[in-house]
């Protein structure tokens, strides 16, 4: 009898899967599709409530931006580095050249561009300094302080240098070159036989940042690194001259203010901005 009827169960089972394939599919798959479903339409909803409340939700709007939520009536005006000229000042930072130095063929490159330029912006550290003297009274528990003096403190210059054809490497060699000779005094068998390093004129960034400050070079750095490629540049000496193509070059500068200068500084027309332009070179 129990034989009996698992036959009949077995040919019932047979019989649905070949009338309906479906139907052999447990109930529980479609149960379990929907409740899947569900699921990921309430994450979804949750996640779009809570990014609608959070910064990331800015960030992702922030790539298109909302309808009618371009900002309007903006009136951008022009700008100028020099006015009362047709063409721009070159503002970039800039080493004068002695007159003494005018006939060297070396430095050629220099004259051409009036002086050694850094061809990208380099980084510049200034340091302005008021001195004070601390006075310490016996039993007092806070000191009193003397001014004593003020000074602009040296302060280096520092850019890179990258060398892509012979020109570019004459350049390189001359700022090279005149960085040495400006570091050394009139020594032994040379002309003005005892002055000391030549004052140099530094100028960048226009009139209120470093117009023709007096400056000398108390130090400088030339990066030849070991990694970099050297190009064989043309014209100079017997054997050529090689240059990296990527250095780095650091000067260390002192601004220097003659007596005389010093005895005529006004501090009310510094404050006034008189001296801007006027060759003083006071910062």
């Amino acid at each position: 009898m129990e034989y009996q009827d698992r036959i009949q169960r077995v040919a019932a089972s047979q019989a649905r899967n070949s009338a309906s394939p479906s139907e052999s599919t447990p109930n529980w798959a479609g149960k379990f599709t929907d409740s899947v479903e569900q699921v990921a339409s309430n994450a979804k909803s949750q996640f779009m409530d809570n990014l609608s409340e959070s910064s990331f939700g800015k960030v992702l709007r922030a790539f298109n931006l909302l309808p009618d939520a371009q900002p309007e009536g903006f009136n951008f005006g022009g700008a100028s580095w020099a006015q009362n000229s047709e063409k721009p000042a070159d503002w970039r930072v800039r080493l004068s050249i002695p007159p003494s130095f005018a006939s060297s063929s070396i430095l050629s490159p220099l004259i051409r561009t009036n002086g050694l330029i850094w061809p990208y912006t380099p980084q510049i550290y200034v340091t302005h300094s008021a001195a004070y003297t601390p006075i310490k009274p016996i039993h007092s528990n806070y000191p009193f302080f003397a001014y004593q003096n003020s000074q602009v403190d040296s302060f280096s210059i520092t850019g890179d240098f990258f060398v892509e054809n012979s020109l570019e490497g004459q350049y390189w060699v001359a700022a090279v070159h005149f960085l040495r000779s400006v570091s050394k005094m009139a020594y032994g068998n040379t002309p003005d036989q005892g002055n000391p390093p030549p004052v140099l004129r530094l100028n960048g960034y226009g009139d209120y940042v470093f117009k023709n400050v007096p400056v000398v070079v108390t130090q400088f750095a030339v990066e030849m690194n070991q990694d970099v490629d050297y190009i064989f540049v043309e014209g100079l000496g017997e054997g050529g001259t090689y240059a990296p193509t990527r250095s780095n070059i650091q000067v260390t500068v002192q601004p220097i203010y003659s007596r005389r200068a010093v005895e005529s500084f006004s501090l009310q027309n510094f404050v006034n901005g008189g001296y801007i332009g006027k060759g003083g070179g006071f910062i």
